[in-house]
């Protein structure tokens, strides 16, 4: 406990450095990575050809039953910037180039997932690349049927699809409608039209000099 009556995280999470030991020996070299961050949470990358053996040890090995989410990401900066950036000023300069977030990547896109043990209270977020040339990963849904219309919303946002799963279909958009609107160069054209609302609505805070002026009156 820090001198605050904090309770401090451990250096080391031996609960969950043996979680990731239990899938490495199950997967082999097809865990590409974890990050532990001690006393709060586990993310492990597996290979694509993985995902579903991974999930089937996370459930029966690992003992995380409860499927909390599935979704996926798309790692490519916005080509048309943000949302927030005002539109009457030069638009900042930004990399292009793409970089994964927590336990790292290789291909633009990825999906995750969330699974919990309710006994135990811990959580795991597995992640893995999507293939570029292919954009398909193993469906979850043998695994967990709560898996289902998870799928079918990432299917139909960022175009990800999942081998084996039942009946991939529209969630939310019209039959007809083309292109997958959570991707970053799917273009938001009411964005375009209209600014972001959150620029014309919040006013300026005021400066010190200004303070001191209305102190002065």
């Amino acid at each position: 406990m820090s001198s605050t009556g904090e309770v401090e995280a451990p250096a080391v999470d031996a609960v969950r450095n043996d979680m990731v030991e239990v899938l490495t020996g199950a997967l082999g070299d097809a865990v590409e990575s974890s990050v532990v961050l001690p006393g709060k949470d586990l993310w492990v990358r597996v290979r694509t050809d993985a995902w579903l053996e991974a999930g089937r040890v996370a459930r029966d090995t690992l003992g995380l039953t409860y499927f909390c989410f599935l979704s996926g990401l798309d790692w490519l900066p916005s080509p048309f910037g943000r949302g927030e950036d005002d539109p009457t000023e030069p638009a900042p300069e930004r990399s292009s180039e793409i970089v994964q977030g927590v336990a790292g990547g290789s291909t633009r896109f990825q999906v995750f997932a969330r699974l919990v043990s309710p006994v135990r209270h811990l959580g795991l977020t597995l992640k893995v690349d999507v293939p570029d040339d292919t954009l398909e990963v193993a469906s979850w849904v043998p695994l967990f049927a709560g898996a289902d219309w998870h799928e079918r919303e990432c299917w139909e946002m960022y175009g990800i699809t999942f081998a084996g799963h039942p009946g991939l279909r529209h969630l939310y958009l019209p039959g007809a409608f083309e292109g997958h609107p959570l991707r970053k160069d799917f273009p938001l054209l009411a964005r375009m039209v209209k600014p972001w609302p959150g620029i014309v609505d919040v006013e300026p805070l005021p400066t010190g000099a200004d303070d001191e002026g209305a102190a002065a009156e």
